[in-house]
């Protein structure tokens, strides 16, 4: 049984009321997006506030979320006030869709770990299907708003499958954003490559940089020194 809470360097993420837990590939997203000169941060998606925690302990901006499940609302909102920085932190609970209409904002990052299971298979809980199928944030959804609302210089950072990520750099192109960068993160050196963190900027580029890392050695225990050192700040092991 996972734990109830996931305790970091500089706060608690509370999960006991959420779908999907903290996991090492959502960590290595929020460490990895670029948010230290940032002033206004949106995460779609918001789950337990993980990431909007990860970069509010790294930088000075106001970082605003938006979550649709009410179970993880409630849950952000109690990790967000017993943070070091409530005052920077800001829940939206409502589909991102109904914020769109609401929103006057420009911000210099926006991130998301969306929902990114197009064909598979859902189960019988309702809530962990919101959070990992696309039937109530579709790619499109988190495009359009970023056309709108992202800053002429900002990003639009995004965690998912190589295959989702592939498709969503595809559709990414209709709407004026172009992969910028790419960090394939593989659970061992020599092993499978599970995510893809894409950064997406306004400025079209001839070939998108690419990197990798690796989260354990060859003998699938031991975390590689990139790996700690980009999670260094967070993980009470290290």
């Amino acid at each position: 049984m996972p734990n109830i809470y996931f305790q970091f360097k500089q706060f608690r993420i509370n999960q006991d009321q959420c779908a999907m837990k903290v996991c090492t590939d959502s960590c290595v997203f929020g460490a990895y997006v670029q948010a230290r000169q940032a002033k206004q941060i949106l995460d779609i998606g918001a789950g337990t506030g993980l990431l909007a925690l990860m970069v509010a302990q790294r930088s000075e901006a106001v970082v605003e979320a938006v979550e649709i499940n009410p179970g993880a609302q409630v849950q952000a909102a109690q990790n967000f006030a017993e943070s070091p920085w409530p005052e920077r932190l800001k829940l939206h609970p409502m589909p991102l869709q109904d914020f769109a209409k609401s929103c006057t904002q420009q911000y210099d990052v926006v991130m998301s770990n969306p929902p990114f299971f197009l064909a598979s298979l859902k189960s019988d809980d309702a809530a962990k299907n919101t959070a990992k199928h696309t039937g109530d944030l579709l790619f499109e959804d988190i495009l359009a708003f970023a056309q709108k609302h992202l800053a002429p210089e900002g990003r639009l950072y995004l965690l998912l499958p190589p295959a989702e990520a592939n498709h969503f750099a595809d559709i990414a192109k209709a709407h004026a954003l172009y992969l910028a960068e790419t960090l394939e993160v593989y659970t061992r050196t020599g092993g499978k490559c599970i995510r893809h963190v894409q950064a997406y900027t306004f400025e079209p580029t001839r070939q998108a940089v690419t990197k990798t890392l690796n989260i354990r050695k060859e003998d699938g225990k031991t975390y590689t020194a990139d790996f700690i050192a980009l999670l260094r700040d967070y993980y009470l092991i290290f």
